[in-house]
């Protein structure tokens, strides 16, 4: 089984989300499973998954070719760093599936996007061809409106398609990543620059927790501000550990969290480990989860 998990520029309307989940669904053999949006962002996550690789590839073109069609970057706007209308679409090897997998699936999915819709193409994480092209925020970095001059060092030239930004569509980053978790904290107040300080403190590059990026969102609709993170290797940094530090800087400036969200799916051994630890379970294992434990004798 791979799990596919798109990240689109458009989290505002209804009928381009809707048109979109609806083409996923069509193609044969695919598992539609979730999609997450969000206005302030102005992005939306589409998760699905197959054990057919080549039925994956055609329910990413399907994507495209929606996405393509009714996202416009110009008139673009929303709190999430983008370069694309179909930002970022990462493989993801699950139950008996290999990385490599993935990989191929990838540079085939990047091959194919860039034909049809004259898009150029960045192969990133596990199919990533340069290291300097590995990390998604570093090829992102500058975003959609300045990715044109970007796009004319030699460095950046993309692994497919033309050496030139679509239009409308920007860039797309394709690659293959093992499961993250996006997990984002809200917190009782409008300032940014503390929603700032406490993503600085928390995200790994700048010594925070090794496999956690952060960034500082501004939910205007909601008057609140938010760290956004994903967690890399929610193994190495369990979820738990990013809300611990989190709400510790805020207490900090004297800010509570008001509640957390989880952006797409997430893996049940995830959550597994956050009750366990909260509520420090001495005897704790999946087995006594009343729901697995009758899958287990229906087996």
């Amino acid at each position: 089984m791979i799990e596919v998990v798109p990240n689109v520029s458009e989290g505002r309307d209804p009928e381009t989300i809707s048109r979109i989940a609806d083409a996923i669904r069509a193609v044969p053999d695919v598992l539609f499973l979730h999609v997450t949006s969000d206005p302030d962002h102005n992005r939306s996550v589409f998760t699905y998954a197959s054990e057919n690789g080549p039925a994956l590839v055609q329910a990413t073109l399907a994507l495209f070719e929606i996405a393509v069609e009714r996202i416009d970057l110009r008139h673009h706007t929303g709190e999430h760093p983008r370069v694309g209308a179909v930002d970022v679409v990462p493989f993801v090897p699950l139950k008996g599936a290999a990385m490599a997998e993935c990989v191929a699936l990838a540079e085939e999915t990047g091959r194919l996007v860039a034909e049809r819709f004259n898009i150029p193409i960045y192969l990133y994480e596990e199919a990533a061809r340069a290291a300097h092209r590995r990390e998604l925020p570093i090829i992102r970095s500058g975003g959609f409106e300045n990715f044109a001059k970007k796009i004319t060092d030699r460095q950046w030239q993309p692994d497919f398609g033309p050496a030139a930004v679509h239009a409308s569509a920007g860039v797309s980053i394709i690659g293959a990543r093992v499961p993250l978790i996006a997990f984002n904290v809200q917190l009782n107040t409008e300032r940014i620059d503390i929603a700032e300080k406490i993503a600085r403190s928390v995200r790994g590059v700048s010594g925070g927790l090794r496999y956690v990026r952060a960034l500082p969102i501004h939910l205007h609709r909601r008057g609140i501000v938010q760290v956004s993170m994903n967690l890399l290797d929610y193994r190495k940094t369990p979820i738990h550990r990013a809300f611990t530090l989190v709400r510790e800087e805020a207490s900090r400036f004297g800010v509570d969290v008001l509640s957390t969200e989880i952006v797409g799916l997430i893996p049940e051994e995830a959550l597994y480990a956050a009750a366990e630890w909260f509520l420090r379970i001495e005897n704790f294992d999946p087995s006594i989860v009343l729901e697995r434990r009758i899958e287990q004798r229906q087996k």
